[in-house]
């Protein structure tokens, strides 16, 4: 997405834990056409971090247009182990933390009538085994962030939500955590990521890529019993 808006060229700030993965990005930016382009380290699992990376954006850009929440903790693809105290940690980094920069951001993106982005999953609408610590954190962004668009427009606040549900994308880290568990069809990182950054800037209420995973909600949603039979070929394929 930062080489997107680079290519755009926006004024950016990211964040990650990763100080050298940071200068990477940032540098391939600056020569993609990125007007400004800065970072600073941030661990989500913090509590402080989120607040105070937004209020750094802020007052290094003078305000805010965009604020695209996409940072995700680490979890395992297996059954749930009955590890409580990793679905606590996890729902801070993938759920807490985005309500908290969204607090943080929302007086600057109130002035410019800007608009928050978030990402989310097809785990957040079909509630997904072997994630259950995952798929929690995303059913409730999604429901808070959907509570959030119907409170802003009762509110008639200038501010727009998006809320973008992703299928499966090739990232390294995604193939590696899936292998052995799924033969579903993995989808391009830079295509998903256009995706997400039109959804935002036109503004949509919720948006999918690929864009069929609608559908699969769709029928999901009026077939229910369809999902448990795909899952009962899977649980067998995965005992096998």
């Amino acid at each position: 997405m930062a080489y997107h808006y680079a290519k755009f060229g926006a004024q950016i700030i990211i964040t990650a834990r990763r100080l050298e993965a940071l200068k990477k990005v940032a540098q391939k930016c600056v020569k993609l056409g990125a007007q400004k382009m800065m970072y600073m380290t941030g661990d989500m699992s913090d509590p402080a971090d989120p607040e105070r990376v937004v209020k750094y954006a802020v007052e290094k850009l003078g305000g805010l247009d965009f604020l695209v929440l996409n940072h995700v903790g680490d979890t395992n693809v297996e059954f749930w182990n009955r590890d409580a105290d990793h679905v606590r940690s996890l729902m801070q980094v993938n759920f807490v933390s985005y309500t908290q920069m969204t607090a943080a951001a929302l007086p600057a993106l109130e002035t410019s009538a800007g608009s928050i982005i978030v990402v989310s999953s097809m785990a957040g609408k079909l509630a997904s085994p072997f994630v259950a610590p995952y798929t929690s954190t995303k059913f409730a962004m999604n429901g808070f962030f959907g509570a959030m668009q119907s409170e802003l427009a009762m509110q008639k606040s200038n501010v727009s939500v998006s809320i973008m549900i992703l299928g499966l994308i090739d990232t390294e880290s995604a193939m590696r955590k899936i292998r052995g568990f799924s033969t579903m069809t993995a989808y391009p990182a830079s295509e998903a990521a256009l995706s997400i950054i039109k959804a935002g800037a036109s503004r949509q209420k919720e948006a999918y890529y690929p864009w069929f995973h609608y559908f699969t909600c769709l029928i999901n949603n009026v077939f229910p019993f369809l999902k448990d039979l795909l899952l009962s070929g899977l649980s067998k394929d995965n005992k096998d």
